[in-house]
């Protein structure tokens, strides 16, 4: 017996020492080949990139893993013990391994056959999760449990579960326990009840098979059955979890919401960021503010929603998206499910027709009324210039089945609408920094990302020609120099063609004067003048503004507009005009932070420098001295970049008052319902009306609106910039600018105002009937109707009888 006894005491003790040196030797084999566990100190989690309004407000997310880090000691104490109850009640008291559940996994496999459960602790899975790769085979569990050894030497336990909740997949791209709680509950980890915080300690196990969302029965038992625990091992008390286990599974997906409508910008900032940082800008948590207020894109989005269904309703009703007719309420609520509300446009199945209106089918299932007032507009559309016979009652327009557009408005009721063919596009600088302040890149992101405000080249028609008059105001013209408002016509004797430009109206003035000639939008003059200056020195004078040559066509054509640019290249131009005489750029993002709020990046623009509306000199001023934000111990020192001065600031002063009367006795008198003294800015239509402008501003916005076809067309009879971009223009600096005082550029030095004969463009005496105050610089000051004026000058204006050839051609 006491041979029987040594033999099983050193079979025992053989078979530990075989463990031993069995441990050991994989220890030896394998630690060599072991990651440092002090790189989870310095760890990086993937966080996505998020975009702000300059106010703060999220305008986007991208990145494939939604993740919002937590410290340790902002986690709820009863969801550490929910966890820790679901996944290794013993964590506090192991090293990392916990035997018994590996001898109960060593279990399972034995009787199964089958690798059942790892038997994991939370520190070997964080070794897992950072270290190694989901596989099952004894090499990795061997390297899983080597290294939860080493963290819990290194590492507190705290830490551990700090990386082990933030890391840990949770389903529905939710990776960490606050992403989770968003995902699926809306608000944060520390805000969620005590049944929600058991239901995600549920998730780690098997985030699909527990999922709240794709099997809420499965994931009831899941949380109860922690519940439960909690309450074995005298965490919560029994009233607690009685009322845990009543509360009803009331997950819902929950996506980050945008609190402000800018996709466009959102893409615009993507993309930049990505070209600083290549792929890592999705996963280094960058957080990006950008020069947009939430408030002013939101006029601008409705600005351009407004603008285009009004000219769209115009033009008739297309007709019904789709006909469903004799489907049942289910497969018309299937179909439902297919389609994406489009600018603010929901889709909808009509249910019933009668003379109040239609009540139709929601996409959330709801049926509504839709009012027969809303609905009078839609007269049959035939073409672009013709509709049919107004609809006399609501079977004329709609029938049962369908699918037609709503917009919902303010007050909850649907209003009748259709998506519109026609685009548009908007963009409001901030004319002292280039700053955009809003930017619309067509009606809908969802429909087209095209981003027509940055890509679209098109025709600016007129809209173009306050360039023009500004090379004429910087050599010599006035504000009232004679031009010759008369038919001319230009032979190509190389292609055998004839070019006969035309007035919109077919009309001709004869001689005009440069003020009276830009509000009227004479296109004779800007032609003259053209031919006068010179193409070739003229396109270099343009080119000061930003425009690329290439863009600018070497003929005559250019004086009406003919060049190819995208609204943010008009708007940015046009800048120059509203500042003083001031080249800026563009620019989107204001700010960059790291993940930890570190400042990476802060922008620093070519600014007009402070005071410069009351310089007229071509020399900017030097820069001041170096600026530090002592607050911010991260913040890079930067000199502040003064913008370049590209034409006379009285050049700039005197083309504003031109502009200005443009809105006041011109093609944009619309804009005088806005009731204010500082706006100036210029219609553009081009040929056949394929495009439509308006681009105007004040000394605090720079805006211009395009209004067209993505493929070129018509936009249809007596549709000029007027009446379909202006308005839109109108909506958006209306609201931008309500409550403001007028604010425009202070008078430069150099400038004189004199009393002008009408009639020849002279200084008027005291008895010049219908004699006007005129701006001029003092250099270019007219001589009076007495004296002899045999200057061939442009600035100097003769009689009418007497008129130069320079001036009238």
């Amino acid at each position: 017996m006491i041979r029987l006894l040594k033999f099983f005491w050193w079979s025992f003790v053989a078979v530990i020492c075989a463990l031993v040196l069995g441990l050991s030797g994989a220890f030896l084999y394998l630690s060599p080949s072991l990651p440092s566990v002090e790189a989870l100190r310095s760890i990086q989690l993937q966080i996505p990139l998020r975009v702000y309004s300059s106010d703060g407000k999220l305008i986007a997310e991208f990145g494939e893993m939604r993740r919002s880090p937590i410290r340790f000691a902002d986690i709820p104490p009863h969801f550490i013990q929910a966890l820790l109850a679901a996944e290794d009640d013993n964590f506090a008291n192991h090293y990392g391994v916990d035997p018994s559940s590996l001898m109960r996994a060593a279990t399972q496999l034995v009787k199964s056959g089958h690798i059942q459960s790892g038997g994991s602790t939370i520190t070997m899975q964080v070794a897992k999760n950072f270290f190694l790769s989901s596989e099952r085979s004894f090499s990795r569990k061997t390297n899983e449990i080597l290294l939860a050894l080493q963290i819990e030497r290194e590492l507190t336990k705290d830490e551990i579960l700090e990386l082990y909740v933030n890391k840990i997949y949770l389903g529905n791209r939710a990776y960490g326990i606050e992403a989770a709680a968003q995902v699926y509950y809306g608000k944060s980890i520390r805000d969620v009840s005590l049944a929600q915080m058991a239901m995600i300690a549920g998730l780690p196990k098997a985030p699909s098979r527990f999922n709240p969302l794709a099997n809420p029965v499965r994931a009831k038992e899941r949380r109860d059955w922690i519940l439960g625990r909690m309450y074995k091992l005298g965490k919560i008390d029994e009233a607690s979890y009685l009322s845990a286990l009543a509360e009803p599974i009331n997950a819902s997906y929950h996506v980050p919401t945008p609190e402000v409508n800018a996709p466009y910008i959102a893409e615009m900032a993507r993309a930049e960021m990505v070209g600083r940082y290549g792929s890592d800008a999705y996963t280094e948590g960058f957080r990006v503010t950008v020069t947009v207020p939430s408030d002013l894109q939101e006029m601008a989005n409705d600005a351009v929603l407004e603008g285009l269904l009004a000219y769209d309703q115009r033009h008739g009703y297309r007709g019904p998206e789709s006909r469903l007719p004799g489907k049942t309420r289910a497969a018309w609520l299937q179909e439902l499910t297919k389609q994406r509300p489009l600018g603010g446009l929901e889709p909808a199945i009509v249910t019933k027709v009668d003379k109040s209106g239609l009540h139709v089918l929601t996409r959330t299932g709801e049926e509504l009324p839709v009012a027969w007032d809303s609905m009078k507009w839609a007269r049959p559309f035939l073409n672009t210039n013709s509709q049919g016979r107004s609809p006399q009652q609501p079977a004329d327009v709609a029938q049962i089945g369908d699918l037609i557009r709503v917009q919902r408005l303010n007050s909850g009721t649907l209003k009748f609408s259709q998506v519109p063919t026609a685009q548009s596009a908007l963009v409001s600088l901030d004319p002292h920094s280039g700053a955009i302040r809003a930017l619309v890149g067509g009606f809908s992101f969802e429909q087209s990302n095209y981003n027509r405000a940055m890509q679209a080249k098109r025709q600016p028609g007129s809209s173009f020609k306050p360039f023009i008059y500004s090379a004429a105001l910087d050599n010599g013209y006035t504000a009232a120099s004679l031009v010759n408002d008369a038919p001319i016509v230009f032979v190509d004797e190389y292609l055998d063609k004839v070019w006969r430009p035309k007035n919109d109206t077919n009309t001709f003035l004869g001689p005009i004067r440069l003020r009276e000639a830009l509000y009227k939008s004479r296109n004779m003059v800007s032609i003259r003048l053209l031919q006068s200056l010179g193409v070739d020195p003229t396109i270099d004078y343009i080119t000061k503004f930003g425009f690329n040559k290439q863009d600018l066509p070497r003929n005559l054509s250019l004086a009406l507009g003919t060049a190819t640019l995208t609204p943010m290249e008009i708007a940015t131009g046009w800048s120059t005009f509203a500042n003083g005489g001031y080249k800026v750029s563009p620019y989107l993002i204001e700010r960059i932070e790291s993940r930890n709020g570190e400042t990476l990046f802060t922008a620093n623009p070519a600014r007009v420098p402070q005071g410069a509306e009351d310089q007229n000199g071509i020399a900017a001023p030097e820069p001041g001295p170096i600026s530090v934000d002592t607050s911010n111990p991260t913040a890079v020192a930067q000199a502040p970049v003064i913008a370049p001065r590209v034409i006379d600031g009285r050049t700039a002063y005197i083309l504003t008052s031109m502009l200005e009367d443009v809105i006041k006795r011109g093609t944009g008198r619309r804009a005088m319902v806005l009731g204010r003294t500082d706006l100036a800015g210029k219609t553009g239509t081009t040929n056949e009306a394929k495009d439509a402008w308006f681009s105007g501003y004040n000394a605090d916005y720079t805006t211009t609106v395009w209004t067209g076809f993505d493929q070129p067309e018509t936009l249809g009879h007596r549709e000029y910039g007027g009446t379909v971009a202006l308005p839109i223009w109108i909506n958006f600096m209306g609201a931008a600018l309500k409550d403001k005082p007028a604010h425009t550029l202070a008078e430069p030095e150099g400038i004189l105002s004199l009393r002008i004969d009408p009639a020849s463009g002279r200084a008027a005496t005291p008895s010049t009937p219908n004699a006007y105050f005129e701006l001029f610089k003092a250099e270019d000051s007219p001589p009076s109707v007495n004296e002899l004026g045999n200057s061939n000058l442009p600035g100097s204006p003769l009689p009418a009888d007497e008129a130069a050839p320079i001036d009238l051609f």
